[in-house]
C-alpha cells in the first residue's frame, strides 16, 4: 500500500495530552476530514491513532488523540510522521501530480532528447523544481511552470519538457 505524508509530530500542547503537528501537506485543513491517522515512528513502526479533536494554531495543526491523555504520552510520539494510504488523500486538480508519481519518470524534450530520469521535486514559495538525473553529468533544475513542463503521462511514465535558455548544466 502506498502512503502519502501529511506531517511530522513536532512536540506537545499543554499536560492533557494534545500534539503539535507541522503540516507537510499543501492543504492542512485537511485534517478536519479524518477519523484516524496512522503514524511511522522513528524506527519504522506503524501504529493508528483516532482523531479525538482537530484544531489550528499559525501555522500548526493541533491534535487530540484518543487514548493520547497525557503530556508524557504525547511526548512520546514527539518525530512520529503522520501518513495516510492513497485511498484517503485528496484528489488533484488537473495539471497536479502527487510527487511520488512523478519520482521515476523519463525526461525527455519536446526535440525528443533524453535528459534522464526526475529524481526529486524541490518545493519552494513560488514554484516546485524538478531534479532530474541523467545517466552522466550533472543534475538538471527544471521549474514547473507551464512554460517548462509540456506534458506528463503517469500511466506512459514519461515527462516532456521544454529547456528554458540557461536550463542545461
Amino acid at each position: 500500500m502506498e502512503y502519502f505524508e501529511i506531517g511530522k509530530i513536532v512536540n506537545t500542547v499543554g499536560v492533557k495530552g494534545e500534539i503539535r503537528v507541522f503540516p507537510t501537506t499543501d492543504d492542512p485543513k485537511r485534517f478536519d476530514l479524518l477519523t484516524q491517522i496512522d503514524t511511522f515512528d522513528t524506527k519504522g513502526v506503524k501504529k493508528t491513532f483516532d482523531i479525538e479533536k482537530v484544531r489550528y494554531h499559525k501555522n500548526l495543526v493541533i491534535i487530540k488523540l484518543c487514548g493520547v491523555d497525557d503530556m508524557d504520552t504525547a511526548a512520546s510520539l514527539r518525530g512520529y510522521t503522520i501518513i495516510i494510504d492513497r485511498a484517503n488523500a485528496l484528489p488533484l486538480d488537473d495539471d497536479q501530480y502527487y510527487i511520488s508519481d512523478l519520482v521515476g519518470l523519463a525526461v525527455t524534450t519536446e526535440d525528443g532528447e533524453k535528459l534522464g530520469v526526475l529524481a526529486d521535486v524541490l518545493q519552494s514559495a513560488s514554484n516546485d523544481v524538478y531534479v532530474v538525473r541523467p545517466e552522466s553529468g550533472k543534475d538538471i533544475l527544471i521549474p514547473a511552470i507551464k512554460q517548462c513542463i509540456l506534458n506528463v503521462d503517469i500511466g506512459a511514465g514519461g515527462m516532456t519538457v521544454h529547456l528554458l535558455e540557461g536550463l542545461r548544466p
